[in-house]
């Protein structure tokens, strides 16, 4: 349903078809739509490609291409996604269209503009990221229940710093929170052990996708 659709343009690095590798949707067939550029230059980036490249896209393409696949879930991701204004126009658009949509953003961009009926995965970043100075603390204001916060861990260092701000923020209370191991940084049964240790109301996730297929683009 393409009638009415902004003319606006995106720079698209990528869209491809795949299975959801994170989040409460892990493992669920989903159209991934890539944007080009990210302002934040995390230590343990996995897409840096995606930095710059891409081709422009108006929103209407987008749709037509994301309904080639036939698929209900759709995630927009990058980069930093939300570093494009007229991401908002394209959420919106997806959501109109009958999607069931999700958005991975750093952290960093206010988030409060996002359509409602998006669910928003936040990520708060850690010390070793070397990203924690740029984080938008206010973007907890406008979490949803039907969002997710998810921290990136580095290290053992990286833990406690999460466990302590889990508690003195009272995340937990406001949506899902998912402790990921930095893929090439954190041994994934080290992280299990301290979750299940310390008893923490979080959701310990691992990488699906790396997992079948390794590390590259498309997937």
């Amino acid at each position: 349903m393409l009638i009415g659709i902004s003319m606006a343009a995106l720079k698209v690095y990528e869209i491809f078809y795949s299975l959801q590798g994170e989040t409460s949707r892990f493992g669920l067939p989903t159209v991934f739509i890539r944007l080009t550029g990210c302002p934040m230059r995390c230590t343990y980036c996995d897409t840096a490609y995606a930095f710059s490249g891409g081709s422009n896209m108006q929103i209407a393409d987008i749709l037509r291409k994301v309904g080639e696949f036939g698929a209900h879930y759709v995630t927009v991701t990058g980069g930093e996604p939300l570093a494009q204004k007229t991401c908002h126009e394209l959420l919106k658009a997806l959501c109109d269209d009958g999607y069931s949509v999700s958005l991975e953003t750093g952290g960093a961009i206010d988030i409060e503009p996002v359509d409602a009926r998006v669910s928003i995965i936040l990520d708060i970043k850690t010390p070793a990221s070397n990203e924690e100075k740029n984080m938008l603390w206010t973007n907890l204001s406008y979490v949803k229940s039907s969002d997710e916060i998810k921290f990136v861990l580095c290290n053992r260092a990286d833990y406690d710093w999460a466990k302590a701000k889990l508690t003195e923020l009272k995340l937990a209370e406001k949506c899902p929170v998912l402790f990921s191991p930095s893929y090439h940084e954190l041994k994934a049964d080290e992280l299990a052990s301290w979750v299940l240790q310390d008893k923490l109301p979080v959701r310990m996730q691992i990488q699906l996708h790396k997992i079948l297929w390794g590390e590259k683009q498309g997937v």
